[in-house]
């Protein structure tokens, strides 16, 4: 693996610092390519050569915050990390995403758009942890019910329930609700 260089570090930590910044204060559909470069005080060109659009940059800045909550599925206490039944883990872990996607959602928007959201790593990574709790609990077609058991955390549509005034609370208990498929 290549080491960065030290000034292509401090140039990638003044376009995350500036987009995350840009994301949080404004509607994050304004944020532009020219917003960024600007607000980090960069040149285009130097901001093309790491990211290709707005919604790699979206993608950076939101994946410290998607690893943490793999290394909590993966290592951390039950009943998010392993331990607990099946059930209870896909409870936590729709708690957890509800979570993110409250304090992240402007992000996921802009990195999660479309087909976008199907390739990216963290939902991979979200589709096997689902799939594993579907197959422990020995549910029948697992692989047709993961991605529709994943669906509600899409993006827009948390924002868009969120808009209008179903509160977090509300929608982790409906999400719970969900986990009854893998009853026997």
């Amino acid at each position: 693996m290549t080491k960065e260089r030290a000034d292509a570090a401090r140039n990638r930590g003044k376009v995350l610092a500036a987009a995350a910044e840009l994301f949080a204060a404004q509607n994050p559909s304004s944020v532009t390519m020219e917003s960024i470069a600007r607000a980090a005080g960069v040149g285009r060109g130097t901001l093309y050569r790491r990211y290709p659009d707005v919604a790699s940059i979206a993608v950076a800045l939101l994946d410290e915050h998607e690893k943490a909550l793999q290394h909590e599925l993966l290592q951390g206490p039950p009943p998010l990390g392993p331990g607990a039944p099946p059930r209870e883990r896909l409870a936590a872990f729709y708690t957890a995403m509800v979570e993110l996607l409250d304090k992240h959602a402007h992000l996921a928007l802009h990195a999660e758009t479309g087909a976008r959201r199907y390739t990216t790593g963290a939902y991979g990574f979200w589709r096997a942890h689902v799939l594993a709790l579907l197959r422990e609990a020995d549910v029948s077609d697992p692989d047709a019910l993961a991605d529709i058991l994943l669906a509600p955390l899409a993006s827009d549509l948390f924002s868009h329930q969120r808009e209008r005034g179903v509160s977090t609370a509300r929608l982790t208990a409906a999400l719970t609700g969900l986990t009854r498929v893998l009853d026997r």
